[in-house]
């Protein structure tokens, strides 16, 4: 079920939201964040929701709602799905006026929540990629934007054609940057518990944050720091934060068997408590 506020109103199926003309069809000015609803328990929703508003304004939008509005938005929306509904939340805002630069108190904007069951905990494979993430002069990389995501998708296409179902990408100077689709989290062959230190590269994310906290909370340090590629070659454990699935193993990367670790169940663990508690 797809389900979805624009304009005032709530529509079901697939809204169409934009015209040829629209700035973000053409030009690819659109900003969207992701947060999740669990049985009604929404984990950090309006930090989504706060960075969907400082995505927009900087890509030169403008989010029509502030965070308690959206907040607000998001919980009726809710309402109208079962009561243990496990939901995708997705604010989007996007450009319609404008050349070349996008007329920012035009922006348009939609809410979208749909059924989107959690993964199960069972691992995913992965491998190294030949594409990079781009430098923040090189593209809008403090924003969750919408034109930085081919890039994504053009990586998992790789690992597809590698019998693989995630790909690990670089940042410019070929330090591990994070997963296609989520941000990384490796434990050494010396046990140390690693995440690439953020470096404007790549969205360092809400969940990636969580994470680091719980741990550090439960007296597991969380080191944010240079990671190469070959350390993930000796990992003892190699896995991924993100919104969709909140914490998921690799269990294989580039044709090498990983376990379901203990730091990867620990993490899910502490997160789902968190989760119960909001």
């Amino acid at each position: 079920m797809y389900l979805t506020y624009f304009k005032g109103s709530w529509n079901e199926g697939n809204t169409p939201l934009f015209g040829a003309m629209d700035h973000a069809v053409w030009l690819g000015s659109s900003v969207f964040d992701g947060a999740r609803s669990i049985a009604g328990k929404t984990p950090d929703l309006r930090l989504h929701l706060a960075r969907v508003v400082q995505s927009a304004q900087r890509l030169g939008l403008l989010c029509p709602y502030n965070v308690d509005e959206l907040e607000a938005l998001c919980q009726a929306g809710i309402a109208q799905f079962p009561a243990d509904a496990e939901l995708y939340i997705r604010p989007l805002v996007f450009g319609t006026d404008g050349l070349l630069i996008p007329e920012a108190d035009k922006s348009g904007f939609a809410l979208t929540l749909f059924d989107a069951p959690m993964p199960p905990f069972s691992g995913f494979s992965a491998c190294l990629s030949v594409l990079r993430r781009p430098d923040p002069s090189m593209a809008p990389t403090d924003a969750k934007a919408s034109c930085l995501y081919p890039n994504s998708t053009k990586a998992l296409r790789e690992a597809q054609q590698r019998d693989c179902d995630n790909a690990v990408l670089c940042d410019s100077q070929g330090n591990v940057a994070e997963f296609a689709t989520a941000n990384i989290f490796l434990v050494t062959a010396a046990a140390e518990v690693v995440t690439p230190v953020a470096n404007g590269s790549f969205l360092s994310g809400i969940t990636r944050a969580r994470i680091i906290a719980l741990l550090a909370a439960d007296g597991i340090k969380v080191s944010e720091r240079t990671v190469t590629p070959d350390e993930l070659l000796s990992a003892k454990e190699i896995f991924n934060t993100g919104n969709f699935a909140k914490v998921t193993p690799c269990t294989r990367y580039e044709g090498r068997i990983l376990p379901i670790g203990a730091i990867a169940t620990r993490a899910r663990d502490l997160y789902k408590e968190f989760m119960q508690g909001t």
